[in-house]
């Protein structure tokens, strides 16, 4: 049980090398963090939504997102100020209008395989 921080090698195990090998899985402890706060995004429905939209169809202005979710432009812009400063979507200007695309490869893959693969 060589993985076993210290502070837990006193605690009774059932099975010591799955226990070596969940905390090899788990890793870093800012990984996780990190993970927690893009699963803590996903988790409201509008953002989401936005997100799905915008995996799907490529760039999209406030607007145009607004009209495909139901959403108002104001929560649209706010949701996607999060989304920006986790880096989960970046803008691109064009003009006086600005276009979201998703940018985080990682969240796509999930969007991908988690949400997009279940659709009844």
């Amino acid at each position: 049980m060589h993985l076993v921080p210290a502070e837990r090698a006193a605690h009774r195990t059932i099975d010591g090398h799955r226990v070596c090998e969940a905390i090899a899985a788990i890793g870093d402890a800012e990984h996780v963090r990190a993970w927690a706060e893009r699963f803590s995004l996903l988790a409201d429905p509008g953002r989401l939504s936005l997100l799905l939209a915008l995996h799907e169809t490529g760039p999209l202005a406030v607007t145009d997102l607004a009209v495909a979710t139901g959403m108002r432009d104001p929560a649209v812009s706010q949701a996607l100020r999060l989304l920006r400063a986790a880096g989960l979507v970046a803008g691109e200007r064009d003009g006086r209008v600005v276009r979201y695309r998703l940018v985080d490869t990682a969240v796509a893959e999930v969007l991908a395989h988690g949400v997009l693969g279940h659709r009844d």
